[in-house]
């Protein structure tokens, strides 16, 4: 597994010198939420933002849409510098956070930002037909339930299915802790409920692939949940699915997974 991840990082490095040359953009606080047929409250002014940079070249690329990590509870929206200036349209996702509201609404605001890149991602160079969601432990927690939860985009007559690609980093696939902590449940108890990505388990998803730290080092099983996750995709007839465990990672492990993302949106996008 090491061998594969450092040669995937030379590959890609290489890659950076052939784009370097390109010109970026960074356009940061831009809303999603809907003003026109609601009233926005100022909490959700204050964090239902995206941040977005984009190479000022014409022609539509791959779009990654990133969700940061903190338990639902903490952090803030970000554009990783793994991710932008390699050629692709990256946005960073904010969402609101618990305890100001119940930690189901960041899997609300997850979705509506998902529907507010469908519908204006072209303005900012990137292809609706080629978008990636992504993010890490609670950000990856956001992404699978965003895709795997079909019913939450189709409020915006959209199908979760025409995401191209869902690369989750270390996320839930049980109910989310804070969820459960919200229920009087305590983390070490797990739970399969309407907030769990595995409950939406079906052979008709985009391609998958799921990232975790080494299983000793994981937050509770993290890996585990994965493993089931990726085994009951299978089960139900899902066969573009992978899981890579990051040997000696704990559960922060994006330095190298980033470039496992990167290297699944070029192969998938070129598909």
């Amino acid at each position: 597994m090491k061998k594969l991840i450092f040669l995937v990082v030379a590959v890609l490095c290489a890659n950076c010198f052939q784009l370097s040359a390109q010109e970026y953009q960074r356009l940061m606080d831009i809303p999603y939420y809907d003003s026109i047929n609601s009233v926005p409250s100022d909490y959700e002014r204050q964090m239902k933002l995206v941040d977005i940079s984009f190479p000022e070249d014409k022609n539509k690329v791959p779009v990654i849409i990133w969700f940061h990590g903190g338990g639902l509870t903490g952090g803030s929206k970000e554009l990783p510098d793994a991710l932008t200036g390699k050629g692709y349209c990256v946005v960073g996702a904010g969402y609101r956070l618990s305890p100001k509201v119940k930690a189901a609404e960041s899997v609300y605001d997850a979705a509506e930002a998902v529907a507010w890149v469908f519908r204006n991602i072209e303005k900012f160079h990137g292809d609706p037909e080629r978008i990636f969601v992504s993010g890490h432990s609670a950000g990856g927690y956001l992404a699978l339930m965003s895709v795997m939860d079909k019913d939450l985009l189709v409020k915006y007559d959209l199908d979760a299915n025409d995401v191209a690609g869902l690369v989750p980093f270390s996320g839930h696939t049980i109910t989310h802790f804070t969820i459960r902590q919200e229920m009087g449940i305590p983390g070490e108890q797990p739970l399969i409920d309407r907030w769990a990505p595995i409950y939406y388990v079906r052979k008709d998803t985009p391609p998958i692939l799921l990232i975790t730290g080494d299983r000793e080092k994981e937050m509770l099983g993290r890996y585990e949940e994965n493993a089931y996750f990726y085994r009951m995709m299978k089960v139900n007839g899902q066969n573009d699915i992978d899981i890579y465990e990051l040997d000696g990672y704990g559960h922060n492990m994006t330095l190298p997974a980033f470039p496992l993302l990167l290297n699944f949106v070029s192969e998938h996008s070129s598909n």
